[in-house]
């Protein structure tokens, strides 16, 4: 996988290799939802008003555009880290950027996908199910992936370097993968993320982490960063990398991070003073693409605190 997935040609849907699946019958929507009560009932679901609006529409149901439907599809696609150099004072900083970028896979280009390689007929409907299911139960329900003690969705052969995606289908699949939900084996006597984590977010005794204490809960969004997080906390552009770097279940995927297009020293330093610009909005998308010009007025801010912090200036 050594091209970058936008740099493929996707039009007749995305390479088998970059992605996996699993389906499953609509009839277990309720005990997807029921999931989710139960652990919010027990007090393990943060009441974090950003997090909350992360997941407050995900109500488990069929789609309106698609009330017939028959069967979900759970797609996870290789999202490999991705680094950066800024030039900055004569100097070159290597920054870590997560799954946070465009990879440029479109909902056509998995809909092509589906209906070409997985259905194999153009004859059923495909409707996007992101806003009506959470993905990474979804996931770890159909066994496409299994929990690591951090949380976080792990697929074999792509690690947690991944995005996942769900589509609802008239089409009613012979195979049901439901089962119950599963923590890697590997977890069981490793603590690595439970130690690397430098803010205490990952517990020992349960696999559902303190959202409030979890960086990217606070990087990835507009606003002050909170006192109590100290600033050597922060590895990446946006999000945290510190649990999933060292975890072993990583090993192998983490040797095919990539890199996007250097930033020049310009260019840097009008980041760090927040300089708008069209141009450097331009620039920044075809280089980092985190964020469309359009949306500068949001991002932008948020990669100015965040470089500010990674290069302590």
């Amino acid at each position: 996988m050594s091209a970058r997935i936008w740099e493929t040609d996707l039009e007749n849907g995305i390479p088998e290799s970059f992605y996996k699946y699993r389906v499953m019958s609509v009839k277990h929507l309720q005990e997807l939802q029921g999931d989710f009560e139960s652990v919010d009932a027990d007090g393990k679901v943060s009441n974090n008003s950003v997090f909350r609006s992360y997941i407050q529409k995900q109500q488990h149901h069929l789609p309106d555009s698609l009330p017939d439907a028959k069967s979900v599809i759970v797609m996870a696609v290789f999202t490999p880290l991705m680094t950066v150099d800024f030039r900055h004072q004569g100097a070159i900083h290597e920054i870590m950027v997560p799954h946070y970028y465009e990879d440029g896979i479109s909902e056509d280009h998995l809909k092509t996908t589906i209906l070409n390689n997985i259905i194999r007929d153009n004859q059923y409907r495909v409707e996007n199910g992101r806003m009506h299911v959470l993905l990474k139960r979804l996931a770890v329900r159909t066994g496409l992936g299994k929990y690591g003690r951090n949380n976080i969705c792990y697929v074999e052969g792509m690690g947690s370097f991944l995005k996942l995606y769900a589509f609802f289908t008239d089409y009613e699949f012979d195979e049901d993968n439901w089962q119950e939900a599963e923590m890697m084996d590997s977890c069981k006597n490793c603590k690595v993320c439970l130690k690397q984590c430098p803010t205490g977010a990952i517990s020992e005794d349960c696999f559902v982490i303190d959202v409030e204490k979890c960086i990217p809960l606070y990087n990835e969004v507009p606003g002050e960063i909170p006192d109590w997080i100290d600033s050597s906390s922060h590895n990446a552009l946006m999000g945290c990398m510190r649990c999933q770097l060292p975890c072993p279940a990583n090993s192998e995927v983490a040797t095919q991070t990539q890199k996007l297009d250097s930033i020049t020293e310009e260019e840097t330093q009008m980041i760090l003073d927040g300089i708008s610009s069209d141009d450097l909005y331009q620039s920044l998308w075809e280089k980092l693409r985190m964020f469309i010009p359009e949306h500068a007025y949001y991002y932008f801010p948020v990669i100015t605190r965040n470089l500010r912090v990674l290069l302590q200036t």
